[in-house]
C-alpha cells in the first residue's frame, strides 16, 4: 500500500541552536541541518517541542523554516510545527507554513484548554480545510493534558485527505493496534518516543519522529530497515545498544540533554531558553558516560 504522504522513516525533530544572547544562531541552524541530512534523516521538523517552540515567536518559526528549506534544497523534506491551542492561530500558522514552502505541517492536540474529542475534530477539521499541504497530527497527552482517541484519529483521516499521518507519543501499544485497525491503510503512524520505535514498528508504525537521531540517526535508520527487511534480531540488537541513550536523553526536559550532547560535539553553544535550564556539570558527566558507552557499542569513537 502506498502512503498518501511519505515523509520517510526517520524524521528528526530538530533543536533550535541559540547563541549567548539566546537568539537563534542561524549559521549553527544551517550546520545542524546539513549534519542531519548526512546522518540518516529523511525529513527535518522545525519549530516542534524539541525546537523549543513554546519560547519561539511566530516570526522566528518562519525564519527557521526558511533557513532550513534553503539548506536542504530538496535533499530532505522540511516540516514545520504549526499547532496551537487556539484554532485561529493554528490556521494562521498553517497557512504561513504553506506559503513559505513547508512540505507538511505537524499539528499538536490543543493543550491546556483540554478540548473533548468533538472539539479536536472541529479544530483539526478547520485546519485541514484551510490548507492544501499534508498535516501530521500529534498526540502527546503528557504535555497536552488530553488524549486523542483512535476513533477520533480515524474519523479525521477518513474525512480529510490531507490529514496524512499521526505522531503518537503515548506508551500504550494497544492503541497502536486500534489505530491500525481503524485508520485507512495509507495513513502513516510515527512513533514519537525513540525507545518505543521497535515495539511500534512491530505493530505497523511507519517510522519515528526522533530526538536521538541528532546523534545516532544512521543507526536508527538501520534499525528500521533491518526490521522491515525481516532481520528482526539485528533490529533488536541495535535497539538494545541504543536504548540507554534513548532514555538518558530524557533525563531532563527535552531538548536540554540532546543540546548538551550536540554542544559537546561542537555543533553549537549549549544554550536553552528559559524556563528551561542547562544541565549541571554532574548531570552532563552522567549523560556523557552513557553516550560514550553507546558509541563504543556501535563502533563509533567516544567523546574526548
Amino acid at each position: 500500500m502506498t502512503l498518501r504522504y511519505d515523509a520517510g522513516e526517520v524524521i528528526t525533530a530538530m533543536v533550535t541552536p541559540f547563541n549567548e544572547k539566546r537568539e537563534i544562531d542561524f549559521p549553527a541552524v544551517e550546520k545542524l541541518a546539513k549534519h542531519l541530512i548526512n546522518t540518516g534523516s529523511d525529513t527535518i521538523l522545525v519549530a516542534g517541542t524539541t525546537g523549543e517552540s513554546p519560547t519561539l515567536t511566530h516570526s522566528e518559526e518562519y525564519e527557521l523554516l526558511y533557513a532550513v528549506k534553503g539548506v536542504v534544497s530538496g535533499a530532505a523534506k522540511v516540516i514545520m510545527g504549526a499547532g496551537s491551542n487556539c484554532t485561529r492561530t493554528a490556521i494562521e500558522s498553517s497557512k504561513k507554513a504553506q506559503e513559505l514552502g513547508a512540505d507538511a505541517i505537524l499539528s499538536v492536540v490543543p493543550y491546556y484548554n483540554k478540548p473533548n474529542q468533538q472539539g479536536m475534530i472541529e479544530h483539526f477539521g478547520a485546519i485541514a480545510k484551510s490548507v492544501d499541504i499534508p498535516i501530521i497530527l500529534y498526540n502527546i497527552p503528557g504535555r497536552t493534558g488530553v488524549n486523542m482517541q483512535p476513533s477520533t484519529v480515524a474519523f479525521l483521516a477518513k474525512e480529510y485527505p490531507n490529514i496524512v499521518a499521526l505522531k503518537q507519543s503515548f506508551p500504550d501499544m494497544d492503541v497502536i493496534t486500534e489505530l491500525k485497525a481503524q485508520c485507512p491503510d495509507d495513513f502513516a503512524i510515527y512513533c514519537g518516543d525513540d525507545s518505543l520505535t521497535l515495539p511500534m514498528l512491530s505493530l505497523g508504525a511507519h517510522g519515528v519522529i526522533s530526538v536521538a537521531s541528532h546523534v545516532v540517526g544512521d543507526e536508527i535508520k538501520s534499525l528500521i530497515h533491518n526490521f522491515k527487511s525481516g532481520q528482526v534480531k539485528a533490529a533488536r540488537n541495535m535497539h538494545q545498544k541504543l536504548y540507554p541513550l534513548f532514555k538518558k536523553l530524557f533525563m531532563a526536559p527535552n531538548p536540554v540533554p540532546v543540546k548538551a550532547v550536540l554542544s559537546r560535539l561542537k555543533m553549537f553553544e549549549n544554550y536553552v531558553r528559559r524556563p528551561l535550564v542547562e544541565l549541571t556539570e554532574i548531570e552532563r558527566a552522567e549523560l556523557f558516560d552513557v553516550l560514550n558507552d553507546v558509541l563504543k557499542s556501535i563502533d563509533k569513537t567516544p567523546l574526548v
